[in-house]
């Protein structure tokens, strides 16, 4: 998953027509919501055809980042307010490039806790993202990756939250009927973020942070903040076991996770396995072409018109998810079910974290036989496999000043001086 700054702006202009009827603490009429959605998809690049929408090629990812940005740009000025005072701080976060040693890298993984500092560089790196980043849902385990031999230097972001319920690419690879994967799918964390920032990202940094998402630390975490829950279900003792991470490409084919391996044993080629495996593509439905300002109307709409499908009263009264919130809004203003598929196809990983995780997935076992792999193991690999040939041809990261990174202040952070601290 590629980092960048994102051009933080005002919201798009088809919006504008809506920002009156929020100000004034009323739902926008049908007519302003339908004429914003439907501008507002052609500004993001995309075609419209006999009520359907289009994407561009998969194989075109600047046109493909081109379709996230006013969403990206919406949500850099949405957290203006809680962390432009921070950004100073949090840039001296970042590593110099000139400063860099990367034979030297020793990354470690630390978990985030809510109101912290380590939570705000967290939601400040990830809005740098080229598409825009949830903040996961459901249950959620939020890791930073630094580099120990930096002064903690922040390298890249892991973020796991609960998976989907159906996913048909996932869901073949494990064998799951709808029963076994319901009695499962708690053993299951998809990775809602996952990749590196500069300078590391040129030394293919990406590929060590998706190695480590599936570190024992990773595992161990998961195991302390769920084990021994009761599910709201079935009302059992959760086990704590993570079974598989799951992820989705950010553009199209990924070049980070193809061919992302581990060797624990040097001398043993026969100990090489695939870390990521992959196992098709979605169907390019969604909502995040509606995430540019115009959820939130639809959100007002929906509230104001739609009356939420009926469930277990256990779960509640309000609508199931931001899908049914936007589905039951265009059948309400007449548009077509047809504009929540976008298109953009992603490609689906799966990563075991044991040697018969879809066995164990499927009930058949009762425990799990886990790969050991600590993210200390994982970062050595790295550095031989990737790293040592990267620099052989790298030099982006040289000339990389964490101030490239500024999204609101003017005020710049100096160079540390060699051999002193970042702080």
């Amino acid at each position: 998953m590629a980092a960048r700054r994102p051009n933080a702006e005002l919201l798009p202009s088809p919006l504008a027509s809506l920002q009156d009827a929020r100000a004034a603490g009323q739902p926008p009429s049908a007519a302003q919501l339908r004429e914003a959605i439907q501008v507002s998809l052609l500004e993001q690049g995309f075609t419209m055809d006999d009520g359907l929408i289009a994407a561009p090629e998969l194989n075109n990812k600047s046109a493909l980042r081109g379709l996230h940005a006013h969403a990206v740009e919406h949500r850099v000025e949405a957290a203006r307010g809680g962390l432009k005072r921070h950004e100073p701080m949090l840039l001296k976060r970042f590593a110099w490039g000139g400063a860099l040693r990367p034979e030297q890298i020793r990354p470690r993984l630390v978990e985030v806790h809510a109101k912290t500092e380590d939570e705000l560089l967290f939601r400040y790196a990830r809005l740098h993202w080229s598409i825009p980043i949830s903040a996961g849902y459901g249950r959620r385990l939020r890791f930073l990756v630094v580099d120990e031999a930096h002064d903690d230097a922040l390298i890249g972001l892991i973020g796991l939250g609960d998976p989907v319920f159906a996913l048909g690419p996932r869901d073949a690879w494990v064998g799951w009927d709808r029963a076994a994967r319901r009695g499962s799918l708690a053993h299951v964390m998809d990775a809602f973020v996952l990749g590196a920032v500069p300078p590391y990202s040129f030394l293919l940094g990406g590929k060590l942070v998706a190695m480590l998402a599936a570190a024992d630390e990773v595992r161990a975490a998961f195991t302390r903040k769920y084990g021994g829950g009761r599910g709201v279900i079935s009302g059992e003792v959760f086990s704590g076991e993570l079974a598989m991470v799951t992820t989705t490409s950010a553009l199209g084919r990924s070049s980070i996770y193809n061919r992302l391996t581990y060797q624990p044993e040097p001398e043993e080629p026969a100990s090489r396995r695939l870390l990521y495996r992959s196992v098709g593509f979605t169907l390019g439905s969604g909502e995040f072409h509606f995430s540019n300002g115009l959820y939130r109307a639809m959100t007002d709409y929906a509230l104001a018109n739609c009356r939420p499908t009926a469930k277990a009263a256990k779960w509640g009264t309000g609508f199931r998810s931001r899908r049914e919130v936007v589905k039951k809004t265009l059948q309400h203003l007449g548009l077509p079910d047809g504009l929540i598929y976008h298109g953009v196809r992603r490609e689906v990983f799966v990563v075991p974290l044991a040697t018969n995780t879809a066995g164990f997935l499927r009930g058949e076992h009762d425990s799990l036989t886990a790969y050991g792999q600590s993210a200390q193991a994982l970062g050595e690999y790295f550095k031989q496999r990737w790293l040592s040939r990267r620099l052989q041809v790298e030099r982006r990261h040289l000339s990389w000043d964490p101030n490239a990174w500024r999204l609101w202040t003017d005020q710049r952070i100096p160079e540390p001086l060699s051999g002193g601290s970042r702080r």
